[in-house]
């Protein structure tokens, strides 16, 4: 057991190669080890702090990007309803102008066939009259006193209706 415990003037000596060494790296070595241990902390803690911000700043891009697509879906979505509103509107505009359009012609058409007619009748009135007027003149003219007399008188007539 000599062997395994050691004398204390061994034990000494050990002390003091401890104790110069300990105040060798107090001295030289401990503060820049501290320092280097500090600002690989805060480089650390300054790299979780940026990952978080920018992680934060994701989020919101994300968000933002969500809510802009939304807004642009829905205005996507009024400006084809507008379209299409106005696309009914404008049918419904042209259909109703081509329909007075198509009573207009129908009511012309109408009062030309009536003018034409009112100009037919007026002709036959007139055409009317003026047989009448030779009618009575010719009776005038011939006495009626006699059959044969008549009887030319109606013989002229109907040559004179088929030559007109």
């Amino acid at each position: 057991m000599d062997l395994i415990t050691p004398d204390l003037g061994l034990i000494i000596w050990q002390l003091i190669g401890f104790a110069i060494l300990f105040f060798i790296l107090a001295k030289f070595a401990w503060k820049p080890i501290l320092s280097a241990l500090d600002e690989r902390e805060g480089t650390i803690e300054a790299s979780l702090s940026e990952a978080e911000n920018a992680r934060l700043e994701m989020e919101n891009l994300v968000s933002d990007n969500e809510r802009l697509l939304q807004e642009a879906r829905v205005e996507r979505d009024e400006i084809l309803k507008s379209a299409n509103e106005f696309a009914s509107q404008t049918m419904e505009i042209a259909k109703d102008e081509a329909a007075k359009a198509g009573a207009k012609m129908i009511e012309d058409a109408k009062a030309i066939i009536e003018t034409e007619k009112q100009a037919a009748l007026t002709d036959v009135k007139i055409q009317v009259a003026e047989l009448s007027l030779d009618v009575a003149e010719k009776l005038m003219r011939k006495n009626l006193s006699s059959e044969a007399s008549q009887k030319e008188l109606v013989e002229e007539f109907v040559k004179d209706i088929k030559l007109n």
